[in-house]
């Protein structure tokens, strides 16, 4: 993703985040420490993104993720959109770029996907209880509903990141190893789609590139 230099820059910033924070306060790190903008509004990013996106892409949020060795626990089988039904217009095109800080393999909880699943965005859920999941989840797609040997988990290397749309139904398992799993998520939208204000009080975007389209308010 970035020249070497530059990605040990914004490992830097992680690691500060990490130790000040905690691994579960390090949502949308971007709005407290504006150094991040520099890396989720970087053409080598923007460049992976329009593809999915189109040419007009709004910054929506990121997220630093760290899954301990050992203790980090699974993240259950879900839709992005499922959570974010009534926050955004459209979800046809929201990318979420998971870039690998750490060396990210199927042991110690690695992102897999279900191919062809976004075509819908919103399974049927059922209530999960908190302490089996990691990060708080409280509801997963009914488990007779996913056929996890379809699945593909993903392996790479610091720097290297994986793509997924919003829809796309995705998981983790828990970190059974002895290394960390820790990533970066930073998360575009084509600004056709409108992020609803009443449903994302205080929510902060960004225009990173091209020109609104759906009557969004950005930080200059």
């Amino acid at each position: 993703m970035f020249a070497p230099e530059k990605f040990e820059r914004l490992r830097a910033i992680f690691e500060e985040n990490l130790e000040r924070y905690g691994a579960a306060n390090l949502d949308m790190p971007h709005t407290r420490d504006e150094r991040l903008l520099e890396f989720l509004l970087a053409p080598e990013v923007l460049d992976l993104v329009e593809p999915l996106t189109g040419p007009n892409i709004g910054l929506w949020a990121s997220h630093f993720i760290s899954k301990e060795p050992r203790t980090g626990k699974a993240t259950p089988w879900h839709e992005d959109s499922a959570y974010w039904e009534g926050r955004i217009s459209d979800m046809a095109g929201i990318c979420t770029v998971w870039l690998a800080l750490d060396r990210v393999f199927p042991e110690n909880g690695s992102m897999g996907v279900l191919p062809g699943t976004h075509t819908n965005g919103f399974s049927e859920y059922e209530k999960e209880g908190k302490e089996e999941n990691f990060a708080g989840f409280e509801q997963r797609i009914r488990p007779e509903a996913i056929d996890e040997s379809k699945a593909v988990f993903f392996t790479l290397e610091p720097n290297e990141a994986s793509l997924h749309e919003a829809r796309i139904v995705h998981g983790a398992r828990a970190n059974t190893s002895d290394f960390r799993r820790a990533g970066y998520t930073m998360r575009y939208f084509p600004t056709t789609a409108r992020i609803i204000p009443e449903r994302n009080p205080g929510h902060k975007l960004w225009l990173a590139r091209g020109v609104d389209l759906a009557g969004n308010t950005y930080e200059n």
